[in-house]
């Protein structure tokens, strides 16, 4: 399944009220480690049913970045029953991005 694009609007009910763990890309359209974390990120999607995979583009979702305290992007956090799980920033290969975040 393809990553999920989220909104202020639809972070509740997509992440915080999730059933199972959900991984969160911040990302940015100029961003060129963004860019080059998207296959990376949809592929985990794609191979991964026990959890679930969305992306917030910061510059359409200015308050949910600072609300997380997102600084510098990549950001990848992964949310447990609403809390933060775990975060790590920047390109990484699929396994050692699984592997910082517990996954």
């Amino acid at each position: 399944m393809a990553a999920i694009a989220v909104t202020q609007q639809t972070f509740k009910s997509e992440v915080l009220d999730a059933d199972k763990p959900v991984l969160v890309d911040f990302w940015a359209s100029w961003c060129g480690p963004c860019k080059m974390m998207g296959p990376v990120v949809e592929e985990i999607a794609d191979e991964r049913t026990d959890i679930k995979v969305c992306k917030v583009n910061i510059d359409d979702e200015q308050s949910l970045a600072e609300q997380f305290g997102v600084m510098s992007i990549p950001t990848f956090i992964v949310f447990k029953g609403g809390n933060i799980a775990a975060q790590t920033v920047g390109g990484q290969a699929k396994e050692a991005l699984l592997q910082s975040l517990g996954l």
